[in-house]
């Protein structure tokens, strides 16, 4: 067994028609470029009524419909935002926690203390975070916060340091696989082969992600030597 081999993203995604929501944090094969995905899929109209919107270097999930908008919490939040010389990647409202945390002077781990999984009976959806640090160097930092039993009686809290591995990324996402109650992510975060180009990387991305349940799509390199960012956008409500 090779504990270090990388897997092709594109069949971890192919393999699995409901991830739910997704992070993918790594470097560049070429070492030059910070890589960041996030997507969301979704089963309820509910849930797919939603699209990606960039705002000064943040993005949001927003109602692609506001008329049909019948529940937006949970569903309606910051899912990227930078701080200082970091970007924060999650799947809810935890964004905003932890970037207030890091203005007051506090730790990414420090942040998600008061936190637990989502509560959403009977998934308990689990809370995905990730921070990509360029003070110093380039490394980051990913967390899950995933119930203890079924009952969601108490909160496992898994916290992931990784430094920057020209080739290596992670996958990090919600639930292992389709099911009801939908079970959540197990183990650590998943070692991807990552790639020199954003759009062969999105393209595989969302090429992969299974065409009933995706919703949307952000990629997102970040050059190593001075910050330029270059940004890709997948939305299905719009381009379908």
């Amino acid at each position: 067994m090779n504990v270090y081999q990388k897997n092709d993203i594109g069949a971890l995604l192919k393999q699995n028609a409901y991830a739910g929501r997704g992070i993918i944090v790594g470097t560049t094969p070429d070492g030059q470029n910070a890589v960041s995905a996030y997507f969301i899929m979704g089963r309820s109209a509910n849930s797919r009524n939603r699209i990606f919107v960039e705002e000064n270097g943040a993005v949001f999930t927003r109602p692609f419909d506001e008329k049909k908008v019948e529940d937006p919490a949970l569903i309606i939040y910051a899912a990227i935002r930078k701080a200082d010389k970091k970007l924060i990647v999650t799947n809810g409202d935890q964004t905003d926690t932890v970037v207030d945390a890091l203005k007051e002077g506090k730790t990414f781990a420090d942040a998600l203390k008061g936190r637990t999984f989502e509560p959403d009976a009977p998934n308990f959806t689990p809370r995905i975070s990730a921070m990509l640090d360029f003070d110093g160097g380039f490394k980051y930092s990913m967390s899950i916060l995933k119930s203890a039993d079924e009952k969601g009686g108490a909160c496992c809290r898994f916290l992931y340091e990784y430094p920057s591995v020209p080739g290596l990324g992670h996958f990090l996402h919600t639930y292992v696989c389709d099911g009801n109650p939908l079970p959540s992510f197990s183990g650590e975060p998943e070692r991807i082969s990552t790639m020199d180009d954003i759009d062969d990387f999105a393209r595989l991305l969302w090429t992969s992600l299974d065409k009933d349940n995706k919703i949307s799509l952000y990629v997102r390199y970040t050059r190593l030597s001075d910050g330029k960012e270059e940004n890709r956008l997948f939305n299905k409500n719009i381009q379908e």
